[in-house]
């Protein structure tokens, strides 16, 4: 078996930058390939009559970009992701004539009427208010709603307990840089939501991938986890998973709960999607009220671009995560969080998810009438889909595949964390699409693909 041996003798600069980036030109020309095993530390030291701590050095800048995941007791692989463009938003998905089956949108022709909320909110004598400097954390009256809107998820929080963020990733945000350092590891589903991973990524925070099965993260894979490494935090999408839409069970909650608090941990808990599932299972932030932030998203229900969030956060945690929404843009615009939540009180929010699902439920129908031959999995009322890619297909082919025939869709491997392998499996979102027609036409070109029904037509290039 061949050794890999990078070369830094013709490159300039510190040393251990030089094999982070001899790493990064290997993984670019292929030389390397995702899920490689490197040399250990000591051996490539040896190979390259360096010392042992530059190579410690370079590993960890690689790991830092991204590149490589180091596991105690395993070694160090190429990341899984390392060669894909992990970002959600990419200029093909935005470019004239392209199908929207990967970005998920929260079906903007349903939101409510911003003419209307805003006519209604100019009719207040105090309307002035909302112009000026406020509480990073928002105003008492919004954060009252805000803790309203927190039981829907069934978590019960005082209005105290209540931060406003600008959107649920600005609230990610906030709490990764408000109460985690670089350095620090937190455990995450295998796959998981890709902007946990490039925020991570930027803070220097180490994301280590936790085995997940059809109800979610493994209680036992994450004890196991915590006592190899040195976990702070544990990140978790508990409703519908994105991408699997898995939904963790009670009983799997509870059994993850005692996991967390054997091990001090933090949760962060992110239900974008649990809304647009029947139905309401507590969150773990229940069952641990001083260990669990939770983030009470309002994007994927109404009005994205208003960019509003209520993270529920226990009383220890609160001062540091206003310090870092006032260092970060002081605070949410109160006349954003003025119509969130007037439309929060006067039931317009519940009619507009009420419409969303039955789109939505038309939608997912669409879906399982195209895609009845293939494996998928999905809620009814929800806006995508994990599919399951028959051989030889990948994510990342099929991926580039529908690309070039003017579909944008997401391969697993956008999703994947450190050196976890990367199912042949692809998210399908049914609410990018502007209409059941293009919808229709998407997902047939999905369908054909996969089929193989005119070789010629559908090479597929590995």
């Amino acid at each position: 078996m061949t050794i890999w041996t990078p070369n830094i003798q013709n490159a300039s600069g510190a040393l251990y930058r030089r094999l982070a980036d001899a790493i990064a030109g290997d993984i670019a020309c292929g030389r390397l390939h995702p899920g490689e095993k490197l040399p250990t530390h000591r051996d490539l030291a040896d190979i390259l009559g360096i010392n042992v701590s530059t190579v410690t050095k370079g590993y960890r800048e690689a790991e830092q970009r991204g590149l490589i995941a180091g596991t105690v007791g395993r070694g160090t692989y190429v990341s899984s992701d390392a060669n894909v463009n992990t970002p959600m938003v990419s200029p093909e998905s935005h470019s004239s004539g392209m199908i929207e089956l990967g970005l998920i949108n929260p079906l903007y022709q349903l939101d409510p009427s911003l003419e209307d909320g805003l006519k209604k909110i100019c009719r207040r004598r105090d309307i002035s208010a909302l112009m000026h400097y406020s509480d990073p954390g928002g105003r008492p009256e919004h954060r009252a709603v805000g803790a309203e809107w927190a039981s829907r998820f069934g978590l019960h929080s005082s209005a105290a307990g209540i931060s406003i963020c600008s959107g649920a990733q600005h609230g990610l945000n906030c709490v990764l840089a408000g109460l985690f350092r670089p350095g620090d590891r937190i455990a995450t589903d295998c796959l998981t939501y890709p902007g946990i991973k490039t925020l991570a990524a930027m803070l220097e925070i180490r994301l280590v991938p936790v085995e997940m099965d059809h109800r979610g993260m493994v209680a036992e894979s994450l004890d196991r986890i915590c006592r190899r490494e040195e976990i702070k935090g544990v990140y978790l999408i508990p409703g519908v998973h994105n991408p699997t839409t898995a939904t963790i069970s009670a009983d799997r909650r509870r059994e993850l709960s005692r996991v967390i608090k054997k091990h001090a941990l933090l949760v962060i808990e992110d239900d974008a999607y649990d809304l647009t599932r029947p139905g309401v299972i507590p969150p773990l932030s229940s069952l641990l009220p001083e260990q669990g932030i939770y983030i009470a998203g309002i994007s994927k229900a109404l009005a994205a671009g208003l960019r509003v969030a209520f993270v529920v956060v226990p009383e220890q945690y609160r001062r540091a995560i206003h310090e870092a929404i006032l260092n970060t843009m002081w605070m949410t615009p109160p006349l954003n969080i003025e119509l969130i939540t007037m439309w929060i009180k006067d039931g317009t929010a519940d009619r507009v998810i009420a419409a969303k699902r039955q789109e939505a439920s038309r939608r997912f129908a669409l879906a399982r009438e195209i895609l009845h031959d293939f494996s998928f999995t999905g809620i009814e009322s929800g806006f995508y889909i994990w599919l399951d890619l028959p051989a030889p297909w990948r994510g990342a082919a099929f991926e580039l595949r529908m690309r070039e025939l003017g579909v944008n869709v997401f391969g697993a491997e956008k999703f994947i964390v450190g050196d976890a392998a990367a199912p042949a499996a692809a998210r399908i979102s049914l609410s990018g699409a502007r209409s059941m027609a293009e919808l229709r036409t998407g997902l047939e070109l999905i369908k054909r693909v996969l089929s193989n029904d005119q070789r010629e037509d559908f090479e597929i290039t590995m």
